[in-house]
């Protein structure tokens, strides 16, 4: 994703300049976390609830968060790292926090480091998918349920194994269960589904990362009601509407789970509603 220039800690370097070490405890430990964000025009969307989050992780990792460490700081950062590279009508941007050096499992240093990274993006601000996604379970690995699981944590190994199976088996995203057996989120996204006219999602209590768009659904009225439930196998079956939900790509439809087919009536006015409604002028 690299474009030509990075942000390490509020400094403009050129991305080929090497400034990691060995030591680097998100190499060694994955000690860290990240936010991955969509700018539009040179803004963050929904930039509130990305540092809300960030926040609340940085927090949840004993980070010793400085007090500049605000959206207002990032925000400008970001805006300025995308017009440096020439990204600012539509860009991906991914910011990563991690601990400073030393120790080996026990920090010596909680003070965090961080880096921005962008790359421009080629799609329209949100596009709903035209043929429905493939998914599946992948069975190689369960999420855990505690403090840290819905942290988008720099530790993403089960994540990246997912993705893999995904692509060995030609599929579009894979299924992250806990060790109920439950769904807990896919590799990129929250999974929502539709039965009866009413929408269900995993609630955080099931292990799945604290999606940015997720969140957004869940605070804004809609037309359709959305309730945090418990989801199994059973569920995803019998759904009349599967979809995911993340902030590069907004909402996409599943068109398969398994031997199940599914349509997209809901998920395509959400669409339309999530488009209309987002906090900024598109």
């Amino acid at each position: 994703m690299q474009a030509g220039f990075i942000c390490y800690n509020g400094r403009f370097l050129p991305g080929s300049e090497p400034i990691l070490t060995a030591d680097n405890r998100s190499f060694r430990y994955g000690d860290g976390c990240f936010e991955t964000m969509k700018v539009y025009q040179g803004q963050v969307l929904l930039s509130d609830l990305h540092f809300e989050r960030l926040a609340a992780s940085m927090n949840r990792l004993h980070f010793d968060v400085p007090l500049h460490f605000t959206r207002d700081y990032f925000s400008g950062l970001i805006t300025d790292l995308c017009a440096k590279n020439g990204v600012s009508r539509l860009a991906r941007v991914r910011l990563t926090v991690f601990r400073g050096g030393g120790g080996f499992y026990d920090p010596v240093d909680n003070t965090p480091h961080f880096i921005i990274q962008c790359s421009e993006l080629s799609r329209k601000i949100f596009e709903l998918n035209e043929k429905g996604l493939a998914i599946d379970v992948f069975p190689d690995a369960r999420k855990s349920i505690d403090k840290l699981s819905s942290i988008k944590s720099n530790n993403c190994l089960a994540y990246v194994m997912a993705a893999t199976y995904a692509r060995q088996h030609q599929l579009d995203e894979a299924i992250l269960l806990n060790h109920h057996g439950r769904v807990a989120d896919t590799t990129v996204a929250n999974l929502f589904i539709v039965r009866d006219g009413r929408i269900y999602t995993p609630p955080l209590s099931e292990g799945g990362v604290c999606g940015v768009m997720r969140k957004y659904l869940l605070r804004t009225e809609l037309p359709f009601k959305i309730e945090e439930y418990p989801l199994s196998i059973t569920d995803l079956e019998n759904a009349d509407e599967i979809f995911l939900t993340n902030a590069i790509y907004g909402i996409r439809w599943v068109g398969s789970f398994r031997n199940s087919n599914y349509t997209n009536a809901t998920a395509g006015i959400l669409h339309e509603v999530l488009y209309e409604m987002l906090p900024i002028s598109l």
